[in-house]
Order: C-alpha cells, then sequence, then structure tokens
C-alpha cells in the first residue's frame, strides 16, 4: 500500500516521505492545480496526525533539522550546532535569510517557542522532556541552547522526525498557543504561504509561492536540503471520488493527483501525458485500530478474538486489487524494508478460524452489544480495508454499525472518547507512512502509557465543550 506526495512541479523536497502519485505534464504552468491526499480540516501540526495536515504543514512551516532519506538529522533552518557538556549542551545557529510571510525576521526565540510546544505534544518530544528535562533557551536572535539534565544520544533525531507531529516552526506569538487549543494563524517562512481568503472547506486550499524564502544550498533528500518552489501558485481541489479525480487528470483540469484509484492504473499508464511515480520506498503501513476506552472493545479479551479473523493478504487486496507490485504481507511490527523488520513473536496473528473467533468471543462473554465502526469512504485505502473488517464483523455476527463519511469528519469524530450511546466510536482503520514504523522512538502507536498513548487533544471549539481525547 502506498501513498501520494506533492509532485516535485510544486515544491522540491516538500514531502518525500509519502509515496505514489500521478501527474500530468505542469513544468510550463504558473498555477498548479492537483487534488490532494484528503480534505485539510485541522491547520495545527502539533495537534493533529493526519496526513494531510502534515504536508500542508511542510509546504508552510520551516523545520529546525530535516530529515536524510537514510533517517539521519541534518540542519535546515539550523546552520549547524556543537554539541558540548557530553551532549547535555546543543547550541544551534540560525541560517541566514530567515523571514515570515509577513516579511519578520525569524529569531531564536522563534523557533524555541515552537520546541517547547512539541515537547509537550509529541510522544518522543515528551520522553526527551520527562527523561532528560530538556530545557530551550534563546541565547540571542541568531543562537538557540537546547540543556539536558543528562546525555541523550537521539534529541536531533527527535526534533528532526518527519512522521506524526514534526517540529514546524512558527512565530512565538503563535506557538505560545497553549497546547489544548488550535493556533488560528497559519504564519510560517516556508516557500509557500497559505492564502486562507482561498480556502473554502471540503472545496479547495490555495496556496502562493513566497519570494522572501531563500533555500538552502545543498540538494532536497528527505525533508532536509533545498526547497524549491516551482509553481507560483497551487490550488488543491477537493474531488472525494477518486474516478472523478482521475477523469480530472486525464482531461487537462489538474496536473496531479495525491491517490489514484488503483482501477484506474492501467488507464493512466497508458496516456503518455501522464506520469505515475512511486515515491516512498518503505513501505505503508495499515492498522486496525480500537477504542480500547469504550464498551465492548475495553474487553482485551474481545480484541484479541477479532484478531483470530485478520488475513493481511485480503486487506491488502482490497486496497490494490490483483497489482501484486504494490503490496507484500508482513507480520513484522516494523516496515518490511527496514533493518528492524522482524517476524518474532508474530505467531498468533497467522491463526485465521471464525470459528475460533466465535468461541472466543463467546468465552469473552460478548452478547451482540452494538458496534460502531467508522471509516473515511473518499480515501480509497481505507475504505477497501474497512469493508474487509466490516465484513468479518458480520460474519461473526455482532450487532455492527457501519458509519461512512469522509476523512476529514473521521479525524474530528476519532476524538472522543464518550460512549458509543454518545456518539463514540469503537473501531476504525487508519494508514501510517513507512517513516512512523522504522524504528521505536519514532513510533507513535507502539507507546503504552495508559490513557496518554497515542493520545491527540481534539479541539475544543470543535466540539463546543471540554477537550477530549483521541485513543
Amino acid at each position: 500500500m502506498r501513498r501520494p506526495d506533492l509532485p516535485d512541479a510544486a515544491v522540491d523536497g516538500a514531502a518525500r516521505f509519502t509515496a505514489s502519485g500521478v501527474f500530468g505534464q505542469a513544468s510550463a504552468v504558473r498555477v498548479l492545480r492537483g487534488v490532494p491526499q484528503a480534505n485539510l480540516t485541522r491547520l495545527d501540526p502539533i495537534r493533529a496526525t493526519a496526513t494531510i495536515t502534515r504536508t500542508h504543514a511542510y509546504l508552510v512551516y520551516d523545520t529546525l533539522l530535516g530529515l536524510h532519506s537514510l533517517f539521519h538529522p541534518l540542519p535546515q533552518m539550523a546552520q549547524g550546532w556543537p554539541i558540548e557538556d557530553d551532549g547535555k549542551v546543543n547550541t544551534f545557529t540560525l541560517r541566514d535569510g530567515l523571514r515570515f510571510h509577513n516579511g519578520e525576521k525569524v529569531t531564536a526565540r522563534d523557533v524555541g517557542a515552537p520546541i517547547q510546544r512539541w515537547l509537550a505534544r509529541n510522544g518522543f518530544g515528551q520522553e526527551v522532556a520527562k527523561r532528560h528535562a530538556a530545557h530551550v533557551v534563546a541565547v540571542d536572535d541568531r543562537h538557540l541552547r537546547l540543556t539536558l539534565q543528562k546525555p541523550f544520544a537521539l534529541p536531533m533525531k527527535a526534533n528532526g522526525k518527519a512522521n506524526a507531529l514534526p517540529c514546524f516552526v512558527m512565530p512565538d506569538s503563535v506557538a505560545g498557543t497553549d497546547t489544548r487549543t488550535q493556533i488560528t494563524s497559519e504564519l510560517g517562512s516556508r516557500p509557500y504561504r497559505f492564502v486562507r481568503e482561498g480556502w473554502s472547506a471540503g472545496l479547495r486550499l490555495v496556496c502562493a509561492r513566497f519570494d522572501g524564502y531563500v533555500p538552502r544550498r545543498e540538494p532536497t533528500d528527505g525533508t532536509a536540503g533545498a526547497k524549491l518552489a516551482k509553481a507560483g501558485r497551487m490550488e488543491r481541489h477537493i474531488i472525494p471520488d477518486r474516478a472523478t479525480a482521475g477523469a480530472a487528470l486525464q482531461s487537462g483540469q489538474v496536473e496531479f493527483s495525491e491517490i489514484p484509484l488503483h482501477d484506474l492504473l492501467p488507464v493512466l499508464r497508458r496516456n503518455c501525458n501522464i506520469e505515475l511515480v512511486v515515491r516512498d520506498r518503505t513501505d505503508s503501513v495499515g492498522m486496525l485500530r480500537f477504542n480500547h476506552l469504550v464498551a465492548s472493545f475495553d474487553n482485551r479479551a474481545l480484541r484479541r478474538a477479532l484478531m483470530l479473523t485478520v488475513d493481511e493478504e485480503n486487506f491488502l487486496l482490497a486496497v490494490v486489487g490483483d497489482d501484486r507490485g504494490m503490496y507484500a504481507t508482513s507480520h513484522s511490527f516494523r516496515s518490511r524494508s527496514r533493518p528492524m523488520q522482524t517476524k518474532e513473536g508474530s505467531e498468533p496473528l497467522r491463526v485465521k478460524s471464525l470459528d475460533r473467533a466465535r468461541a472466543a468471543l463467546r468465552e469473552a462473554g460478548y452478547a451482540g452489544q452494538r458496534v460502531v465502526q467508522i471509516t473515511a469512504s473518499d480515501f480509497p485505502g481505507l475504505a477497501g480495508l474497512s469493508q474487509v473488517t466490516a465484513d468479518l464483523l458480520h460474519r461473526l455476527d455482532p450487532t455492527l454499525e457501519f458509519v461512512a463519511t469522509d476523512w476529514g469528519t473521521v479525524v474530528q469524530q476519532r476524538a472522543w472518547r464518550e460512549p458509543i450511546e454518545l456518539g463514540g466510536w469503537n473501531i476504525f482503520h487508519k494508514i501510517w507512512s513507512g517513516p512512523a514504523w522504522v524504528e521505536p522512538n519514532s513510533t507513535p502507536a507502539m507507546r503504552a502509557n495508559g490513557t496518554e498513548a497515542l493520545v491527540r487533544r481534539a479541539d475544543e471549539q470543535a466540539h463546543g465543550g471540554p477537550a477530549r481525547a483521541m485513543v
């Protein structure tokens, strides 16, 4: 299963850690039009793990460090940093020419404030802050000092991480926003600025090139290196139906489509004006997520019973069809192509038996309680995975309520932790990009710290009440 990226015609190196996409010949256009991965409903990149939020943020916000394609941290806004006192003191020097979209100079204070907010939100950052008492202070306008209570080998890797919740830089006045509250400003310093007046939720996103951006001189590699804006204006049009999006690409109405419909790939390949590109070879990972805070999957035995029905290949075939070059089965918790990949301990996941699952459900005390599954019908990969799960649940004879909506709504709804009688949910699918599963420290889904595990606070205003948590 692959995920799409923004094409090079838009910005070279904006977010290379996503995977496949199709785009037409657009090198000569001044306005680049395309179909994004999903509808953008949350703009705050520190409060949403959705890929569309992260991809949008990489256009608008810069980062202190970038991540090499081999997952090594490299300077981005930083010019460099000496390491002192056995690794406990790291002093960053900002490179010349950094300015926000309003023309104001980026200072060390502006960089330090988002790091503090990120330390409180990101799982990797939380561990750095908790175990090493990380302290960030602006020495002057160009120098930022990170001090740890004890030596730690990975603070730069944590700051440069490119998967869920990267550390994006925004003005001090914006980054000072409480972590429980969504930011209301999109002021960044990347090659593109967000055009709010051109934004129509569910219809269109607009970014314009920021001519004040000074790129690095190094070639693009991963999220590090030069960021070269190649279009004066980018318009991303929300087209939930992927067949319609494919038709728009073939007719020239748009120049790229981030997630092509797999059934259309043979047709698109035959079009000499369209190029199909697989950008990420680290493998994307599909996840079946239970809400363990509410009935009935708060019962561990029920979750284990359902796992007896899971056949990886059935899920993958539902996403990509018979194109076996686009998927591979693997029982490893880590990305299949990375050194930490192993199948040790996965034996229980290889047992598939509906009869055993039914017996396990009865032993666990399941008696036909209502189950709510939410899914995104406008996200082909998730829709395919969800249909397979729905079929399994029906065959196990639970009372299933299948709620199909758009991905933006799923992102909002999954933040609820109330019982299903009050609008909650029991189960849904998510697809993670490969870099999130490369190693333990960058895998949000691996944390096991109670109700704080994989928690992202929801926007209080979105639901008109107290902040809730995503399970």
